[in-house]
């Protein structure tokens, strides 16, 4: 389904010196506030139309953010620590912490001028959602982290939850920084990361990366400094607002148990495991987890935006 005229403007919102870009999905249409956070390195374009239909559907006012080095969002300047892996053993982030990237989604909630709103984020992005809460409870409505590790674990830790034999595969992909480079980065990735119960749709994605040839997906410089950052802030448990944690039962990079971790340490949570789904947002996933989410909050009072 062609959805490319339903996004409004692309915006900006401002965290000190760090500039990030956003937009809403038929801003015309009012509805509960909901922010999209992206996982690594990806642009906010990652975020399948479709599934934003799902959620606009079910009474959401959607918007999507570019995290701080992913997009059109600021970048930051190199750092010494420039591979991923490297970046998720050091002790410390070189370029920013994790509270600053959750004090990034929060900048983009007000730019909005939205009091509160539903936090959703995949991958990283479902960390990162997780920091908000913690971080921000009182701007957070609810929170659903999608393909994510605890928010508040890092360096050695975070190998329990991650498949290393991907995470080398990752590695060792090399493109050139190049408009056909991203594409074929992106395509390698998108296969990687895909469920091998269903059968990969190269022209589909093929399609869908031409549109969308992001840089950011072999950007390991990028990467390494979004991945760096640290968590020091308190632990998951303390969150307390409604919470669904989303896995794909055939992620190849995250292991399920990441999302039985994280839904036995927030209070009163609830998971939902998406069968022959990988470490994506395949279509056959974007009725269920937003008709997930819709039950997830369908009992909330809901605040002024």
């Amino acid at each position: 389904m062609a959805l490319d005229n339903a996004w409004g403007p692309r915006r900006w919102a401002q965290n000190e010196s760090v500039r990030l870009a956003f937009d809403q999905f038929r801003p015309e249409f009012s509805g509960e506030p909901l922010l999209i956070a992206t996982g690594l390195g990806v642009n906010r374009h990652s975020v399948p139309d479709g599934f934003c239909e799902q959620l606009a559907e079910h009474g959401f006012a959607v918007v999507r953010y570019d995290q701080r080095d992913g997009g059109e969002s600021t970048h930051l300047p190199p750092t010494a620590v420039r591979n991923p892996i490297a970046a998720l053993l050091a002790k410390r982030g070189e370029a920013y912490t994790a509270e600053d990237m959750a004090d990034d989604a929060i900048a983009v909630i007000d730019e909005l001028g939205w009091s509160s709103a539903h936090v959703l984020g995949v991958s990283l992005g479902g960390a990162l959602a997780q920091r908000v809460a913690l971080r921000h409870p009182d701007r957070v409505r609810s929170l659903t982290s999608v393909a994510a590790v605890p928010g508040d674990v890092t360096g050695l830790r975070t190998f329990r939850y991650i498949r290393l034999r991907t995470l080398s595969k990752f590695a060792r992909l090399k493109f050139p920084d190049t408009r056909e480079g991203a594409i074929e980065a992106g395509l390698a990735v998108a296969r990687l990361l895909a469920s091998p119960r269903r059968e990969f749709d190269e022209a589909a994605m093929r399609a869908r990366l031409e549109s969308n040839p992001d840089p950011g997906v072999h950007d390991q410089e990028a990467q390494s400094r979004q991945i760096g950052a640290q968590w020091s802030g308190p632990p998951i448990t303390a969150i307390t607002q409604p919470t669904l944690v989303v896995h794909g039962e055939d992620d190849p990079l995250i292991k399920p148990k990441a999302a039985h971790a994280i839904t036995a340490r927030i209070p009163s949570s609830r998971m939902l495991i998406l069968p022959e789904v990988g470490h994506d947002l395949p279509e056959h996933s974007w009725k269920p987890l937003a008709a997930a989410i819709r039950k997830l909050v369908g009992g909330l009072t809901v605040l002024g935006a």
